[in-house]
């Protein structure tokens, strides 16, 4: 058993959001990645494609998820499951949102309008 603390140093802040690595290849879990993801009100992930199914389970907020055109809205005590390849947007309301997302790990991500995929730096 490995007990792993967020750091610094596997943070990764975009403009939609700051994603800090927890259990992954890069901590010694071989077939899982988490992640939490702390996003400011009004945030919005780009459109985007990965290559893995994902599963999001707020622990406070709400987020609006679209998935290949298909709208939802998901908060604490529920989760989304993203399937691999779907389009999707995640947002939040008014409110900041934190959830924390698990997926297999290599996921690979394309945003659309972007030619070539490129890896999740806090699934690794």
């Amino acid at each position: 058993m490995r007990i792993i603390d967020e750091t610094e140093a596997r943070t990764t802040t975009t403009p939609a959001g700051t994603m800090s690595a927890l259990a992954g290849p890069s901590q010694g879990s071989r077939q899982l990645s988490t992640w939490r993801v702390r996003m400011d009100p009004g945030s919005a992930s780009p459109e985007h494609v990965i290559d893995r199914d994902q599963v999001w389970m707020p622990v406070s907020g709400r987020f609006e998820v679209s998935v290949d055109g298909r709208n939802a809205s998901v908060t604490s005590g529920q989760a989304a499951h993203i399937p691999a390849g779907a389009l999707r947007r995640v947002r939040t309301t008014d409110e900041p949102g934190e959830a924390l997302v698990c997926m297999v790990p290599e996921g690979r991500a394309t945003v659309v309008g972007q030619e070539r995929s490129v890896p999740l730096p806090w699934a690794e």
